[in-house]
């Protein structure tokens, strides 16, 4: 089996940013029950309320989307965004007040 190149245009991260609503016992559960979700689907904590995923094309974009839908909390606000791999190369983080290094991307081979 040949293993074609791998574009970084094909290649996509997810974003998913959310706001829970904790204010209630059944809310806070909820919403770690939500987070709990997403690292138990490969997501890292990006930012607070803030989760990002490598995957490596549109049709494993749409498995995802599926599975995030299908335990979506009742209530809140959440929003997903996908960056090529490209795009997310060009990504600018600060810290503290100063620039820091870009994040490196996986190695490709990692997928495999």
């Amino acid at each position: 089996m040949t293993i074609g190149k791998l574009s970084g245009y094909r290649l996509m991260w997810i974003f998913v940013m959310f706001d829970l609503p904790v204010d209630s016992r059944a809310n806070a559960r909820a919403a770690t029950k939500f987070r709990e979700f997403l690292l138990d689907e490969g997501f890292e904590k990006s930012q607070f309320s803030v989760y990002a995923r490598f995957c490596n094309g549109k049709e494993q974009f749409e498995a995802y989307m599926s599975r995030i839908e299908a335990n979506l909390p009742s209530r809140g606000e959440i929003h997903i965004l996908t960056f090529t791999d490209r795009q997310y190369e060009n990504i600018i983080r600060f810290s503290g007040q100063r620039r820091r290094r870009r994040r490196k991307n996986p190695d490709q081979l990692a997928l495999f």
